[in-house]
């Protein structure tokens, strides 16, 4: 059994949320690691971000955005709405606020990401795909993506790519 591991480094763009289509990044981790059967985990470890797999839908709004991305934004502010003014959400709470104003850099609006967090746990911070004969098995129209929900700033993000199999 081998183990390979790659990262992919990101950067997000702030006021929507950011979608990076890391498909060919993680085929191309899978060639590098040269397991031909097995499985992929394509990871975020930050708690505001997720990865999901879907098709993709090829046209784009103005934004960039394409529809499926957008369909799925505009169902996100219906159902948890981004938060835009202190006190929308419980949380931050002065504690939180305390604590992350103790950090180098950070600011107290940097909290207000409340939104971010809560899509993230309903879309999860990884997906596992097999490997079978050194290919991916994303099916005919599936597609990776990174999901960076956080709207208060832009920022490096990092998608792990862990491979593990024979």
């Amino acid at each position: 059994m081998s183990v390979f591991h790659d990262e992919i480094k990101l950067q997000s763009r702030d006021h929507l949320p950011c979608f990076h289509n890391v498909t060919d990044q993680v085929k191309e981790a899978v060639s590098n690691s040269g397991i031909k059967n097995g499985i992929c985990v394509v990871y975020s470890h930050h708690t505001t971000c997720s990865v999901i797999t879907q098709e993709c839908s090829h046209d784009l709004n103005y934004y960039g955005r394409e529809y499926m991305q957008a369909d799925l934004i505009n169902i996100m502010e219906k159902f948890i709405p981004t938060c835009r003014t202190e006190g929308q959400y419980m949380h931050p709470g002065p504690k939180h606020i305390e604590f992350a104003l103790s950090c180098p850099n950070e600011v107290a609006a940097g909290s207000l990401n409340t939104d971010a967090h809560l899509r993230s746990c309903f879309f999860g911070r990884s997906e596992t795909i097999t490997i079978n004969d050194g290919e991916l098995s994303l099916g005919e129209f599936g597609f990776i993506y990174f999901i960076d929900w956080d709207q208060v700033r832009e920022r490096e993000r990092v998608c792990e790519v862990q491979i593990i199999g024979e």
